[in-house]
């Protein structure tokens, strides 16, 4: 168990919620303004592991976060699924017609937007965390500011929940990833996923012949993700998320792949998470279970 992780975010933000249901209560958090620094931290060794969304099911994927795992010597060692409910916070007292400004995580605001489309008039504000929004709110108190966030961040600022349940759709997740150290990592006899990252030649039918391989070995490929290769324009490299019954399965398409790419390599072989379909908070604001991420 690390006695440090590194998180993007700050107190009362999803990373938080995300690092303590999977580490526990054991480790110190390193709060980080940015993905870059949650990377660094890790590689640089002040932090045994990293924790770091990848994709929301609401607003897709995090882009720029595919290229730190790319450039950086980190590996895979674990990912957590965390179910994610925005709500609307504001001072205590305020109604929703006081309701100038909302500032945000900008995920966060992306899996709001039907509601904050009733609101063409509210300004909004991207911020680089909810838990950060959220406390900045609570020390300033601005009048008419308010913010998108967990119910977490209500609780520790001492806001109220102006709108619950804002998110777009009550089934809205964001998958984290577990970093370490690709020098110090230990392997996992008890992986079952593998995330790879692999380009091809740049001809018809290239990506085809390594998806046909995957198939053939029995492979569910769970996601694929196009991202651009610096200095080569329109040309693409792939992260590519693979579940498996055996490591066997696993070694046998990489030797198989090898034919057919230019560059391979395995990111992290892991245990795949569990995600619950059960939504925390119905959009009638009924609880279920205790608030979850979103930035």
């Amino acid at each position: 168990m690390p006695t440090h992780v590194s998180i993007q975010g700050f107190q009362g933000s999803f990373h938080e919620v995300a690092a303590r249901q999977y580490f526990g209560v054991a480790p110190a958090l390193l709060p980080c303004a940015t993905f870059a620094a949650v990377v660094a931290h890790v590689v640089s060794g002040s932090a045994g592991a990293g924790l770091m969304a990848m994709e929301n099911s609401l607003a897709g994927s995090i882009l720029p976060n595919y290229l730190l795992l790319e450039r950086h010597a980190v590996q895979v060692t674990g990912e957590v699924y965390l179910p994610i409910h925005q709500h609307l916070l504001a001072l205590p007292g305020t109604t929703l017609a006081d309701v100038q400004a909302v500032h945000s995580h900008p995920m966060a605001l992306r899996q709001c937007g039907e509601f904050l489309d009733r609101y063409p008039h509210w300004k909004l504000v991207e911020t680089d965390d909810t838990g950060h929004s959220a406390q900045l709110l609570a020390e300033n108190r601005t009048p008419g500011v308010a913010v998108v966030a967990g119910a977490q961040a209500a609780e520790q600022f001492g806001l109220q929940i102006l709108a619950p349940a804002i998110h777009d759709d009550p089934h809205n997740y964001t998958r984290f990833l577990v970093l370490e150290r690709a020098d110090t990592a230990q392997p996992n006899p008890q992986a079952d996923k593998a995330s790879l990252y692999f380009y091809t030649s740049h001809a018809p039918g290239s990506l085809a012949a390594v998806l046909t391989r995957v198939a053939a070995h029995g492979l569910n490929l769970s996601k694929l993700q196009s991202c651009p290769r610096p200095s080569q324009p329109w040309h693409y490299g792939f992260h590519a998320d693979v579940e498996f019954d055996t490591l066997a399965q696993l070694d046998g398409l990489l030797t198989d792949l090898a034919a057919v790419t230019e560059e391979l390599r395995v990111l992290g072989a892991y245990r795949r998470g569990q995600w619950n379909e059960t939504p925390l908070l119905t959009k009638e604001g009924t609880p279920a279970l205790s608030a979850g991420w979103g930035g």
